[in-house]
């Protein structure tokens, strides 16, 4: 499975190196203030460029926040599911994702915070979430195999990744915020601690 080959693209028809810029400079302050927050010259005098300049690249603020998430949405994905070892069990599958996601955590916490801060947002459009659904599925497929193969619990896919996300997306908050040091070890054990709570 490529999550490449899954994923819905926008391609964008505009300078790349300022419609990053203004992307960065978003990202930067839609995970610190928030989308009601953060107002649309605050990302211009971020990114530096004029408040109109937005407004070339984006027809609205909603419009910036989907291209942005759509962004890091596929970013995340690719991190997770690349050589993603099909063949192998599903507890060293588990390890795989979680090993992924906290490689990814640990060297993006501002996109991380900035795609937790904002999954359940309203304005979130039709390929925001074809992309949100997309970067989901693979975690689908491998608790439907497991439970298939009666090694984790018989209970919905998404509440056993619910379970999961959630336990690490917490470990996430509390480091960031200083309560926790997230170090390998840290990690390691959170993982055995998830993997018993799922499995058979």
């Amino acid at each position: 499975m490529n999550v490449h080959s899954m994923l819905p693209t926008v391609t964008p028809h505009e300078k790349p190196d300022k419609r990053e810029a203004i992307l960065d400079a978003a990202l930067e302050l839609f995970a610190e203030r928030g989308f009601h927050g953060t107002a649309v010259p605050l990302v211009a005098e971020r990114a530096k460029v004029g408040a109109g300049t937005i407004y070339r690249y984006f027809e609205s603020k909603e419009a910036l926040v989907n291209a942005l998430y759509q962004r890091e949405k596929q970013a995340l994905g690719a991190a997770i599911v690349d050589a993603f070892p099909f063949d192998s069990p599903p507890r060293a599958q588990f390890h795989f994702f979680w090993d992924r996601i906290s490689v990814y955590a640990l060297a993006h916490p501002t996109e991380l915070a900035f795609l937790e801060l904002h999954h359940h947002a309203p304005y979130l459009d039709a390929t925001s979430r074809a992309v949100e659904e997309a970067v989901l599925a693979p975690a689908f497929v491998f608790f439907q195999n497991a439970i298939e193969a009666q090694v984790v619990k018989p209970l919905d896919p998404m509440l056993l990744g619910a379970l999961v996300w959630g336990a690490f997306t917490g470990l996430v908050r509390a480091a960031r915020e200083g309560r926790l040091p997230l170090t390998p070890e840290s990690l390691l054990r959170a993982e055995e601690c998830c993997w018993e709570a799922i499995r058979r």
